[in-house]
């Protein structure tokens, strides 16, 4: 019987090898790419050998069995779950991986928890574009920037390697794609935290909080899962005028809840309710009268707001600012934040209301005025401005006296005088009158000489007749000059006894004429005078001269000597004339 060759037997041995192996991997029932748990039979200072039930034992890397930050805790006869990537390699040793193992088993309950919606934990381990990596214990998902948190998250260091529990969004096992939210987390258990605060919810409730956001008129607080309005108004007593002056974004606060509409869930919070409220018996603290200093807070067109204590405010009106400075803006008086010295003018408890005076606590100056400066007495100032009935002195203490137009000369018209000033011009006056209540001070120019009018006709009086001289000729009657700085007038009713005789163009310039003085007024400086009372009182001395007509003599008789006497007292007779 022929040998067969070395060659065929070796072929033949190595296909019978190949045949058993395959028998024995079919007869255990091992797959390459299954997990398999198997034996530690040895622990080397690398690597640990396992026994998984393979013709040969698997080797695995000693710092597979560990953490991140954990030694390896390994020993000889533990059994483990390993991932059998071959079956044989070339050295005849299975090719074993635990950390792939653990891949393998994290995946599937992953897996689970994905398609029941169960939460799972990990750590947020780094940084990449557009998010986060995050180690769900062995398999790395990726967490949006979106998905962090509720609210944008500028720095997430604080979040770093620290344990959170995460909502599988969406996982792809044959690409290794694994989508995770930390928000879907936070919103749920915000939504259990809203519905069970809110069930307890009551008015005066006191909670903690973190406020969230701030805006113009108030700040948002996060109570737990429900937000509630911390108005401008109810963070303090003192003004606020922005929240962010008392307040700051992740601040914690302690509220109390003022109001609560379950409905609509709107919850309005209150902190300054916390606080004593300082205008409890305010009327004691600032008495009428007294003067405090307080902080100007707040200018307006119509005052200043002082706080005399936080909570506190009074408010000085404009017309309460300044003696002197009537028309003018507050803000050019006082300034923010300046520190003033206030009188309490009235204090209303019920309407939280304190009314200030600024003017109150400096000296009146029409007060000053009138003690340094008493009627009679002669004043320099500046000449200001003029209206229609006079003229504006500016006097010290910054006040004004008036010159009214009949006060500014005794011979010329005010307005005359009015308008040869200038402004800034120095004008002398006598003070006339001073009424500290109104704040008037009236002045006169003229007074600070005597009235030539009064000189004149001091020796003049009522029924005196008088020679005159025609100095202007008018329809209703005549001007004349008595003297030099003397001028009266006569009516045209008054230019005759005779009605046909009273005409004023009878009359011319120069003309000089007898008349007898019917009334002086030294206020109005006017004379006036009449011929024809002048031409009565002659006919009657007449009559009691020359007799009566009793005694034969007719009415020509008796007046001709009395018309003579009065034509002997004009200079120019009738003859004269054209």
């Amino acid at each position: 019987m022929t040998q067969p060759s070395t060659g065929a037997t070796g072929a033949m041995q190595s296909e019978n090898f190949a045949a058993l192996f395959e028998e024995f991997v079919s007869r255990v029932d091992i797959a390459e790419g299954s997990v398999v748990r198997g034996r530690v039979v040895e622990v080397g200072n690398d690597s640990v050998l396992i026994d998984v039930g393979l013709k040969a034992e698997g080797r695995v890397s000693l710092r597979e069995f560990g953490g991140p930050s954990q030694a390896p805790a390994i020993k000889v006869g533990d059994e483990v779950e390993v991932y059998v990537e071959r079956i044989e390699d070339r050295n005849g040793e299975a090719v074993l991986s635990r950390e792939k193992a653990r891949r393998e088993e994290v995946w599937n309950q992953l897996e689970r928890a994905f398609k029941d919606g169960h939460r799972v934990a990990g750590f947020i381990v780094g940084r990449v574009k557009g998010g986060f990596t995050v180690d769900l214990g062995g398999a790395l998902a990726f967490l949006p920037g979106s998905q962090v948190d509720i609210r944008p998250v500028r720095d997430v260091t604080g979040l770093m390697h620290e344990r959170h529990e995460f909502q599988v969004l969406k996982m792809d096992r044959r690409r290794g794609n694994i989508v995770v939210s930390r928000r879907a987390v936070l919103e749920e258990s915000r939504a259990e935290q809203r519905n069970e605060l809110v069930a307890s919810l009551k008015e005066g409730q006191i909670l903690d909080g973190v406020v969230k956001n701030i805006t113009d008129y108030g700040a948002f607080v996060d109570l737990g899962g429900v937000d509630g309005l911390l108005h401008v108004t109810d963070i303090a007593w003192r003004r606020i005028n922005h929240p962010s002056e008392a307040l700051g974004i992740g601040e914690q606060v302690k509220v109390q809840v003022i109001r609560f509409n379950p409905e609509t869930q709107r919850i309005s919070l209150g902190m300054k309710q916390l606080l004593a409220d300082p205008w409890d018996g305010v009327q004691t603290k600032y008495p009428v009268s007294a003067k405090f200093r307080g902080r100007v807070t707040n200018i307006t067109d119509y005052g200043a707001f002082v706080e005399l204590e936080p909570g506190i405010e009074g408010l000085v009106h404009v017309s309460e600012m300044s003696w002197v400075k009537k028309n003018v803006h507050p803000g050019k008086i006082v300034s923010t934040s300046q520190e003033v010295e206030v009188m309490v003018l009235d204090v209303d408890p019920e309407k939280r209301r304190v009314s200030l005076g600024l003017k109150q606590c400096m000296e009146n100056p029409w007060e000053v005025f009138v003690r340094d400066h008493p009627v009679g007495s002669e004043v320099d100032g500046e000449f200001k401005n003029s209206t229609e009935f006079g003229v504006f002195v500016g006097l010290p203490g910054d006040i004004d006296g008036m010159v009214h137009l009949s006060d500014l000369s005794w011979d010329r018209p005010g307005e005359e005088v009015v308008a040869q000033l200038k402004k800034g011009d120095r004008v002398k006056a006598k003070i006339l009158d001073v009424d500290v209540e109104k704040e008037r001070i009236s002045l006169g120019v003229k007074q600070l000489a005597g009235d030539p009018f009064a000189d004149v006709v001091k020796d003049l009086n009522r029924g005196d007749i008088v020679t005159c001289v025609v100095s202007k000729v008018l329809e209703n009657g005549i001007e004349v000059t008595i003297r030099e700085g003397a001028t009266g007038f006569i009516r045209k009713g008054d230019l005759s006894r005779d009605r046909s005789e009273q005409r004023a163009d009878r009359f011319a310039m120069g003309d000089k004429v007898d008349a007898k003085i019917t009334s002086i007024d030294k206020a109005t400086r006017k004379i006036s005078l009449s011929i024809k009372n002048l031409e009565i009182e002659d006919e009657k001395k007449a009559m009691a001269e020359f007799g009566s007509a009793d005694s034969g003599a007719t009415l020509g008789d008796i007046l001709a000597p009395a018309m003579s006497s009065a034509a002997g007292r004009t200079t120019k007779d009738e003859k004269q004339k054209p």
